[in-house]
């Protein structure tokens, strides 16, 4: 017959393994680090500066973009000037009354440009307009 001391001398482990933790966290940090830039996309536009706050969503709204060169791209697709208002009143159609459109001009295009466009996205019969700038304070020139 044994001691009775003998029995319950099993000490309880101390010590944590914490490897499998961390081979989880950098497997996450990998699916993060890869899917992060897919996440960002459209049509890479240098925006002018404004102090004025970004407005709510709600909904999805149309995006017309104007790129440095003059292109024209409704929702990241490429649009000919010549049916820039054909597009829209198709997006009118099928949009409801108070659709949202964004403007997005480079900040290199000439007023007047960034004023046609804005002009035939008015002639289409939306009423919601605006013009997006970049928020961010613009970097001081050295």
């Amino acid at each position: 017959m044994g001691s009775p001391n003998r029995r319950g001398k099993r000490q309880p482990m101390a010590d944590i393994n914490i490897t499998p933790m961390v081979d989880v966290m950098l497997v996450l940090l990998i699916i993060f680090m890869v899917t992060a830039p897919l996440l960002v996309t459209g049509v890479p536009i240098d925006l002018p500066d404004s102090k004025a706050k970004a407005l709510k969503n709600d909904e999805k709204p149309i995006q017309v973009s104007v790129d440095a060169t003059g292109a024209v791209f409704i929702d990241q697709l490429a649009v000919p000037a010549a049916s820039l208002p054909a597009k829209l009143a198709a997006l009118r159609g099928a949009r409801q009354d108070d659709a949202r459109v964004y403007v997005r001009a480079d900040r290199a295009l000439d007023y007047g440009r960034v004023m046609e466009i804005v002009g035939e996205v008015s002639a289409a019969g939306f009423k919601k307009v605006a013009l997006v700038s970049d928020s961010r304070p613009a970097p001081k020139p050295q």
